[in-house]
């Protein structure tokens, strides 16, 4: 299982976001997609998402292109956004309903995804009164109701605590070992050190960087 982004270009208000967007990532691989503000990350998950669309290039999966087949896509890709897509004034729980059917739920929160993100401890609280750290698990949680073997993530661990961070990349790191390909955008050094390849987005390119643990040479890059 693989796949491939192929000359992905994005060009919005007179701007060319993305430029000729080209990379690759096979099962149980993980890479972390670094840039500064502004420079487009979060327009390339969003496109690959279906979120918006690009002026060009393909989204291959085992060969397939999945821009041309929407369906496809939408059983094949998880995406969790930096916002949290949730409905506010409905508990946890009636949030993973618009998902998830009442088996399959609860046979998750027994022993399933919900169970390793820890769901569990909040699943009536309205979520207006979640913490970001509960939020962003509930995120997680809704976009694997359809054990999507591609999961995008939009920063996942900004501005939470430890702890939270710990949860969600010790997830993150079962999903790899069950062959999941993840796709990241982060800042974090924990999700930095998930990775096993890095690119920075600079200028609409993509281009390949060899993160050898030192900060402050990936900071000069960005």
């Amino acid at each position: 299982m693989h796949i491939e982004l192929k000359h992905i270009a994005k060009r919005y208000r007179g701007v060319q976001v993305l430029r000729d967007v080209n990379l690759t990532a096979r099962s149980g691989q993980c890479i972390g997609i670094l840039g500064s503000n502004g420079s487009g990350k979060s327009t390339l998950l969003s496109i690959l998402a279906g979120v918006q669309d690009c002026q060009g290039g393909s989204f291959l999966f085992d060969g397939h292109d999945l821009f041309a087949d929407p369906a496809r896509r939408s059983a094949l890709v998880g995406y969790v956004p930096q916002g949290t897509p949730l409905m506010e004034e409905l508990s946890a729980r009636d949030n993973l309903l618009l998902w998830y059917d009442k088996k399959a739920l609860d046979q998750e929160l027994q022993g399933g995804v919900l169970a390793m993100l820890g769901i569990g401890e909040f699943l009536h609280r309205p979520v207006a009164k979640l913490s970001g750290g509960m939020k962003k698990r509930l995120s997680i949680g809704c976009a694997m109701a359809k054990r999507p073997p591609i999961l995008l993530l939009d920063e996942p661990a900004a501005a939470l605590d430890l702890a939270c961070k710990q949860a969600i990349v010790a997830y993150l790191r079962r999903y790899k070992r069950s062959g999941g390909i993840l796709l990241l955008t982060t800042h974090d050094i924990m999700e930095l050190e998930l990775c096993d390849a890095w690119y920075i987005l600079k200028d609409g390119v993509l281009e390949p960087f060899d993160y050898d643990g030192d900060v402050q040479r990936l900071v000069s890059k960005l």
